[in-house]
């Protein structure tokens, strides 16, 4: 039985791969909740295990360490293995970083996880070689670190974020120790090439942060539009917007803006904070220069939000001094790392277009 398994994943093994990747994410995007949630972290937990076994199996037993039959079978199996772990921590990163920043900022760290999960199936191959699968390894582990370290200490910033490097470090140099004591040749023979690839790895998760690329996980945002009113009543919020077209089912709101002279313009956000995180955002509202063509920052306003609500901390801002044509609004913290964006045209109409009411 055992024998015609493996046989028929030899012979489709082209097919299932994909398919299982694009299973495994489409399961991933549907069961992975609130990043805070015990369940999700230890998802993410377990997959990091199941790869450092994969690692130190494969390792061990090319070292000539697991000799006997038992370890020489789930050999055969440790790529598809590796291949499992990898697959997962990567899906749950893609999803959790594009939930928590804007593509328009946020999309060269995000294709790296995507080119990290995709490829996978090209990768089995290198899945073999230690350098490789330490640098995949640590590229997990720091991403894992980036949102844990945070929602563990309740807090977000440059220090925590630092932190968390730190961290990630430390528990590589542990991980690398083990290894260490059981095959201490194949440590010593990729050492440097093992250091070099860890060195780039962590500057570049320093430049990509501190260029405001990498979005402010474990922060997202719920829902935000560009609203007619926002009105608080009670515990809820009225809006008033105008409905996109049909095949815009995705937008919560019209981009084509019609205006009264005079009237102000909502921006409407919820932003999820883990509980016990409670930090300050800002709207800011860009005007694009036709001229010169350009944005031109026209107003920063900025509320604070406390963390733990699942919908997310609900808040707006209201600009009055306006005029027709194109405008943004970016949703950030203070030191730039941006949540989302609403786009929008601004379009001067005497009539009152037809609004819909909403409760939030």
């Amino acid at each position: 039985m055992g024998e015609r398994v493996k046989n028929f994943i030899s012979r489709y093994d082209s097919y299932l791969t994909p398919i299982a990747l694009l299973a495994g994410f489409v399961w991933d995007n549907l069961t992975l909740r609130r990043i805070d949630l015990l369940f999700e972290n230890m998802s993410i937990l377990i997959y990091l295990a199941i790869a450092f076994f994969g690692i130190f199996i494969t390792n061990a037993s090319q070292a000539g360490k697991f000799k006997n039959r038992f370890f020489l079978k789930i050999n055969t199996w440790v790529p598809f293995l590796l291949q499992f772990a990898f697959g997962g921590l990567f899906s749950a990163f893609i999803i959790f970083y594009s939930r928590s920043g804007s593509i328009y900022t946020s999309w060269p760290f995000i294709l790296t996880l995507a080119f990290l999960f995709i490829g996978n199936e090209l990768f089995k191959k290198k899945y073999q070689r230690l350098t490789f699968q330490l640098s995949v390894f640590f590229m997990a582990l720091f991403s894992y670190s980036v949102f844990a370290v945070p929602i563990l200490l309740n807090k977000i910033g440059q220090e925590i974020f630092l932190l968390s490097g730190a961290v990630s470090i430390v528990m590589f140099v542990f991980l690398i120790f083990i290894l260490y004591k059981l095959i201490p040749q194949k440590i010593n023979e990729s050492k440097k090439s093992i250091i070099i690839s860890v060195a780039v790895i962590y500057i570049m998760f320093n430049v990509l942060y501190f260029l405001r690329i990498i979005p402010p996980i474990p922060l997202s945002i719920k829902e935000s539009g560009v609203y007619h009113s926002v009105v608080r009543k009670d515990s809820v919020y009225e809006i008033k917007y105008e409905k996109p077209e049909w095949y815009l089912f995705f937008k919560n709101y019209d981009e084509k803006y019609h205006w009264q002279k005079g009237s102000p313009v909502y921006n409407f956000t919820a932003v999820f904070s883990p509980g016990g995180i409670n930090t300050k955002i800002f709207h800011r509202w860009y005007f694009f220069d036709e001229k010169n063509k350009n944005w031109i920052l026209k107003d920063t306003l900025g509320f604070p939000i406390v963390g733990g609500r699942d919908g997310g901390y609900r808040g707006y801002s209201v600009k009055y001094q306006l005029q027709p044509g194109k405008w943004r609004v970016d949703t950030m913290l203070e030191n730039g790392q941006v949540l989302g964006r609403n786009s929008f045209i601004l379009i001067e109409s005497e009539k009152t277009p037809r609004l819909y009411t909403e409760i939030k």
